[in-house]
């Protein structure tokens, strides 16, 4: 059967990925000289509360080239294929660590890499979806065809708190930098073509949510849909309810959100990751959406030291 690999930016829960035999490489948290592997040996929780109470603003790093190898070569003891998703790659060194890895593993196995150009809940779903394909017996090539049918299909939208700490990065815009120091407002993101970018923003999290179920009422129908949080759980949890509502099949899977994100969105801040039906009201939906997306400053967050 193909073993699936993922990074930890896909923010899948841990029980979720054992459950679905997804192996999950940790990228890297800095805080100051002090490393640490992303949900192994620190918590999105903890985190988040040392980013409210500590001196230091968090980095992250993508995992070494090494931690994909490795990860190829205890896989290659069980399989023969091994499907590799990534973070994507314009926001990212993790899909380059990925390759690299590749080609350093001495294996038989073949190894296949996928940028995603996605992030956080939205590789996850393509991780998930690439773990079903292979559970139902698929070989290595349909389960990749799968899984690159899925990227245009793939959407993400975020409500953050503030720009209290995407300012701290050093990675908003001057646009974005002047809207966020003149007024108090929760920014808008979205993933664009493997970027995320600012497409709004809002003055309170009541209309912010609005706008992340609009974002599912874009995309409808959809195939699967997921929530993240950093430490906005019942929120989470509400937000899943109305987008059961709005799409009466989904089960909205609902997840932490982790470092890759996390350290530059900072607490309370929501995302919805959906995946798109195929076929013609798939098409309708992604046609309307374009239509009503903004042309705001780029916001570009990569996932690098």
């Amino acid at each position: 059967m193909v073993r699936i690999v993922t990074d930890s930016t896909s923010d899948l829960p841990p029980e979720l990925a054992r459950d679905m035999g997804i192996t999950v490489v940790p990228a890297y948290v800095h805080f100051g000289s002090q490393s640490y592997r992303d949900g192994v040996d620190i918590t999105p929780e903890q985190i988040y509360q040392r980013m409210l109470s500590g001196p230091v603003h968090p980095t992250t790093s993508s995992p070494a080239p090494g931690d994909f190898a490795d990860a190829y070569n205890r896989l290659s003891q069980e399989s023969s294929e091994i499907v590799c998703i990534t973070v994507t790659s314009k926001q990212s060194a993790v899909y380059e660590a990925a390759m690299t890895g590749k080609h350093s593993f001495r294996g038989k196995s073949r190894v296949e890499v996928i940028d995603s150009q996605s992030v956080t809940m939205g590789l996850g779903l393509m991780a998930i979806l690439a773990a079903k394909e292979a559970r139902s017996g698929k070989a290595i090539d349909q389960v990749v065809e799968a899984v690159r049918s899925a990227i245009p299909r793939t959407h993400g939208m975020a409500m953050l708190e503030t720009f209290k700490y995407t300012l701290k990065g050093g990675r908003l815009g001057k646009g974005g930098g002047l809207l966020g120091s003149l007024v108090k407002v929760r920014p808008l993101l979205e993933t664009k073509d493997g970027w995320i970018r600012l497409c709004g923003v809002t003055r309170t999290r009541s209309l912010g949510m609005e706008r992340l179920c609009q974002c599912v009422v874009r995309h409808l129908p959809i195939e699967d849909v997921a929530v993240v949080h950093s430490g906005a759980a019942q929120e989470a949890e509400s937000l899943a309810e109305r987008i059961r509502s709005i799409s009466p099949q989904s089960r909205p899977v609902v997840a932490s959100l982790g470092s890759a994100l996390g350290v530059h969105g900072g607490p309370g801040t929501l995302v919805v990751a959906v995946r798109e039906g195929i076929g013609e009201a798939g098409k309708a939906a992604e046609k309307e959406g374009k239509a009503k997306r903004f042309t705001l400053p780029t916001l570009r967050i990569p996932h690098r030291q």
